[in-house]
């Protein structure tokens, strides 16, 4: 179809100003609003709590508007007369009502079920649509019309030649397809597809599992999937949140933007690395090291090393009491040490089992003791006096800190670092294990973790607990404090009013102590911050969260999936990737072998086969690789082709690194361009002159698309992964227009089709 006719342009662009208008409206009532919330203070507790939930809302619908800024209104369905009562409907980020007649929706939020036809209507099934129109603006000012025509008759009234091919319209999917790279993910909402659309619509409850090949849209399916459910089921979503895991920092900076475009903003992104509160990813694990802490074969090493600090004495333990000796020997010790553990109660939550038995003997040992020097001491010594005597061991120093140093408190952190820091202790709990393996998980402690260790810190949390016996009982003191102070002030103020008021006592006379007493006005003085659902989830290990959107899903190890079913209870998660693109030695290699243990057979797979991303050109190279990895498994087909044929270079392994920067100073289009390396080659080539290009691994290109990317040393990162077939089809599929390949050792006999 041609741009749009001028009538249909000045049409379109009448009803966008008028859009316009109307969110400029909304945004300003949100800001004045939010502005007389913010300046109120005082009142009672709900009348607190309420202006917190108000200061929430109209900051989030301050945020959507903001968002919504570009791209407002995107399309149009021009409707059957016979079939609706509606003559057209726009669809667009959000949803508009016109507030002077009815509130009849202006503008369709693209999640509305009104607004589906939009992106299912095609000419064998039109849904009622007789036509469909996509309308691109920029700075809200009409740009383009894309028109479909999906009913005969409105074809015919349209003269037109024939109608546009394929569901969502191609010209304005090509037209997205081919646009140059930003940096950052684009949204899809104008152009999704019909196989999309029914993912993203989705019914099922339990874990839906999106397995698609490179390029068919997975991580753009998962996000709107995010947006649709938050919209859908807002009250069952809004306090317990979204939680969206992707493989890397890079990746989440990628996909940063698409979701607040999609009118959401309470969700929280996060890699596993950093989804254990606290603790942020940034040492690197050798590929074995961990294999080794990704595999469930781990639980049982850290089960051993809480109970490695579980210790009974060598030799016995001399203390005095009330200057009398009593004496913590190895039985007294290992009696406490069964009775603990037989509580079955996590390890810092045992430890006043532990200590009640230790002061118990020692407590019996000191009355025989005291029976031996003093005529009568047994008959002297009343159950009233033996419980004091074990209340003041309780606070007694000498006796806790003997206490403490065969049962301490303890942090996941400690634990863990000292295990991996002290190969003496990892040989002591793990003597299973082959020595070479011990080896690769020894490491300095330096405080930093990595992300394999995050799910090992979630894991001994469970195993240690939490004993906030001692924060309540602080929390308890300030409570007083704080109640004191109050009665304090009321009795100042009581105390400071005229005499004669007092001997009066006139009941008409309002006091302070009439209006509210020491416990409101405690209460009055406690700081209440503001926080989102996703900040205050990101804080709290226990959170479990509405629903939970794994991203690149096969590349979390056994251990991290145990990391987010504690997050999700209800086992209501999306999880998207290919079992093909595989990296990670923990990595999964079927879905099945993943999910049933947690949800039996109760999940769905959903597959994507279109490729919009990688040319054909580019993925008749990747086909190889592919039946290398798995000969049953079938090449998403790709829906364009370029007509740039990728190109292999062969350089002298000297001259790598000036072959890479002639590669990289070619690259002159638009868009972005990345180097993809083996990590032997991490910092041995120059840093490319412009932003628009990185250098960067397989690992930290998951997920992400590039206009153009330069592979380099491809039988590298075969050779340097026992998937390393699994890293290089992922490394050839980031492009969406080039790919050049360049090498000075053979190319892998995978890539026999690639032209020199």
């Amino acid at each position: 179809m041609p741009e749009g006719r001028d009538d249909d342009l000045v049409t379109e662009q009448e009803y966008l100003t008028a859009l316009y208008e109307r969110l400029d409206a909304m945004r300003e009532y949100a800001r004045t609003r939010l502005r007389t919330v913010l300046l109120e203070a005082g009142g009672t507790p709900q009348a607190r709590s309420e202006r917190e939930s108000f200061t929430q809302l109209y900051s989030e619908d301050l945020a959507k508007y903001d968002a919504a800024e570009h791209g407002l209104c995107f399309g149009r369905i021009d409707l059957d007369p016979a079939q609706s009562e509606d003559a057209s409907r726009y669809v667009g980020r959000l949803g508009i009502l016109d507030e002077e007649h009815d509130y009849d929706p202006l503008l369709l939020d693209w999640r509305a079920p009104l607004a589906r036809p939009f992106y299912l209507a095609t000419t064998a099934m039109p849904e009622g649509v007789r036509r469909r129109r996509h309308i691109r603006s920029r700075n809200r000012r009409v740009t383009a019309l894309h028109d479909e025509y999906l009913a005969v008759e409105a074809l015919e009234a349209a003269g037109a030649a024939q109608p546009d091919e394929g569901v969502g319209g191609e010209s304005a999917l090509l037209a997205a397809l081919n646009a140059a790279r930003t940096g950052h993910m684009n949204d899809i909402v104008e152009t999704i597809q019909g196989e999309q659309d029914a993912i993203i619509r989705s019914e099922h409850k339990s874990v839906l599992v999106v397995q698609g090949g490179p390029g068919t849209g997975k991580t753009a399916v998962a996000l709107h999937r995010a947006a649709y459910l938050l919209y859908t089921y807002r009250q069952q979503l809004a306090k317990s949140g979204v939680l969206i895991i992707g493989p890397n920092a890079t990746f989440l900076d990628y996909i940063g933007q698409v979701l607040p475009s999609l009118g959401e903003t309470g969700v929280l992104l996060s890699t596993i690395g950093d989804l254990y509160p606290g603790v942020k990813a940034a040492r690197e694990d050798s590929l074995r090291a961990g294999q080794l802490k990704g595999s469930l074969a781990i639980l049982e090493v850290l089960k051993q090393a809480v109970r490695d600090r579980q210790e009974v004495p060598r030799e016995p333990i001399r203390l005095r009491f009330d200057s009398y000796p009593v004496t913590l020997d190895r039985g007294i010790a290992t009696k406490a040490r069964g009775r603990a553990r037989s509580s079955r109660r996590p390890h810092n939550l045992a430890r006043p089992v532990f200590a009640a038995s230790v002061i118990d003997a020692l407590t019996e040992q000191l009355a025989a003791t005291m029976g031996a020097n003093l005529v009568g001491a047994e008959s002297l010594l009343a159950p009233a006096e033996l419980n004091d005597i074990r209340d003041e061991m309780r606070s007694d120093p000498e006796v806790q800190a003997a206490i403490s140093r065969l049962w301490p408190i303890l942090s996941p952190q400690e634990v863990l670092a000292d295990l991996l820091a002290q190969p003496e202790r990892l040989a002591r709990v793990a003597r299973t294990m082959p020595a070479a393996d011990r080896a690769e998980l020894h490491r300095q402690a330096t405080g930093e973790f990595s992300a394999a260790d995050a799910p090992l810190l979630d894991e001994l949390a469970e195993l240690l607990g939490v004993d906030d016996a001692e924060e309540r009982e602080r929390s308890r003191r300030r409570y007083r404090a704080k109640l004191e102070e109050a009665q304090d002030a009321l009795d100042i103020l009581a105390g400071s009013a005229p005499q004669d008021l007092e001997d009066e006592l006139d009941p008409e006379i309002l006091m302070a102590y009439d209006l509210i007493d020491a416990g409101q006005l405690a209460e009055r003085q406690n700081v209440r911050t503001s926080q989102t659902t996703a900040e205050r989830a990101a804080g709290d290990r226990t959170w479990t969260y509405g629903h939970v959107i794994v991203d690149e899903a096969q590349e979390l190890s056994a251990m991290a999936w145990r990391m987010v079913m504690r997050r999700i209870p209800n086992r209501w998660i999306t999880a998207v990737g290919d079992v093909a693109q595989t990296g990670d030695p923990a990595g999964a290699s079927s879905w099945q072998e993943i999910l049933e243990p947690y949800v039996a057979r109760r999940w769905k797979l959903a597959e994507l086969t279109v490729n919009y991303r990688t040319p054909a050109e580019i993925m008749a190279v990747a086909a190889g690789v592919l039946a290398a990895i798995d000969p049953a498994a079938t090449v998403p087909r790709s829906i364009r082709a370029t007509g740039v044929e990728p190109k292999a270079v062969r350089v002298a392994s000297g001259e790598l690194a000036d072959a890479v920067g002639k590669a990289v100073a070619a690259e002159t289009g638009p868009g972005t361009a990345a180097v993809i390396v083996p990590h032997a080659l991490v910092g041995a080539l120059p840093e490319p002159p412009r932003e628009s290009v990185r250098v960067l691994t397989v690992a930290e290109v998951k997920g992400l698309e590039f206009d153009a990317v330069i592979l380099v040393e491809p039988a590298a990162i075969l050779d340097e992964s026992p998937r390393g077939r699994n890293d290089l089809y992922v490394a050839l599929t980031r492009a969406t227009q080039r790919l050049t390949v360049l090498h000075s050792t053979d190319l892998p006999t995978e890539l026999s089709t690639l032209a020199p």
